[in-house]
């Protein structure tokens, strides 16, 4: 006899209990890198902000760090989200008295691209790279104002 459990309106298997609690875990992972993308914005704007309040203008480069560690912590939650999914297929395809309600996923490593890998795919480079060359841009032009262009020192 299959281990089940009641639910409303019926039975669910080992199988169901045992997916459900990985889509959690992908869910919290897809809501993480959500929330890392956008403290990466709110950062990088304070640090415009601060950079053009005209104090100090230079306050620009504190922005880089913000940018590259978020956008590396981002490649990290999308490659354990990755590792998630294939573990989410394998345990799809089990048969139900072979469930053991393992979360480990270091079988499907090789089903998954590495860090560095996702931390410079294309999805990752549209938004993270955007937000570095908008710091580039804006390190460039403060540096022109500061020491070679349109002002006469600071």
């Amino acid at each position: 006899m299959l281990p089940r459990r009641l639910v409303i309106g019926g039975y669910m298997t080992s199988k169901h209990t045992h997916l459900e609690m990985i889509q959690g875990v992908i869910n919290r992972l897809a809501h993480n890198s959500f929330l890392l993308k956008g403290w990466s914005v709110v950062l990088v704007s304070a640090m415009f902000a601060l950079a053009a309040n005209g104090t100090e203008p230079l306050l620009v480069y504190l922005a880089y760090f913000p940018a590259i560690s978020f956008w590396c912590l981002d490649g990290y939650f999308l490659r354990q989200e990755r590792l998630f999914r294939a573990l989410y297929d394998d345990v799809r395809g089990l048969e139900d008295e072979r469930v053991d309600f393992s979360m480990d996923t270091d079988a499907v490593k090789d089903q998954v691209d590495s860090w560095a890998d996702i931390t410079v795919s294309r999805t990752l480079i549209a938004f993270h790279g955007v937000i570095v060359a908008t710091i580039i841009v804006v390190t460039c032009i403060t540096l022109y104002l500061r020491f070679g262009g349109g002002q006469n020192g600071p």
